[in-house]
């Protein structure tokens, strides 16, 4: 007897898997996508990239206030988005101000809130 995820017929289409086997990432880029989503699978984390979204631009003591976390509860996170590539910095004087690093961040974080409203 075959679970409802197993496969009646143990003869696997060749053409299939080897066409996704082509297109499938590598696993250098498995494994730097799922340091991503490790990354981004932090609350406080995923909160102030959503602050960034809205905002644009904020400092340090702004993205405090306005995700409720202390300042260095949110450099430390920032410290590791800038690292991963995710938020880029802005000095002006004394001050430094973060944004999300490009256009694929703003997409990923867009369709994941598309998707979390879809799935209830």
């Amino acid at each position: 007897m075959t679970g409802l995820d197993g496969c009646v017929v143990q003869e696997p289409d060749a053409a299939r898997v080897a066409a996704t086997r082509d297109r499938l990432v590598t696993p250098e880029e498995a494994t730097r996508l799922a340091e991503l989503f490790r990354l981004l699978g932090d609350p406080t984390r995923a909160r102030l990239l959503y602050a960034l979204l809205e905002a644009g631009e904020l400092c340090v003591c702004d993205l405090s206030d306005a995700v409720e976390v202390t300042d260095t509860a949110v450099s430390h996170a920032l410290r590791l988005l800038r690292t991963a590539g995710i938020v880029a910095g802005r000095r002006a004087g004394r001050m430094i101000y973060y944004r999300l690093a490009d256009a694929h961040v703003r997409m990923l974080l867009d369709l994941s809130r598309e998707h979390l409203k879809e799935t209830g």
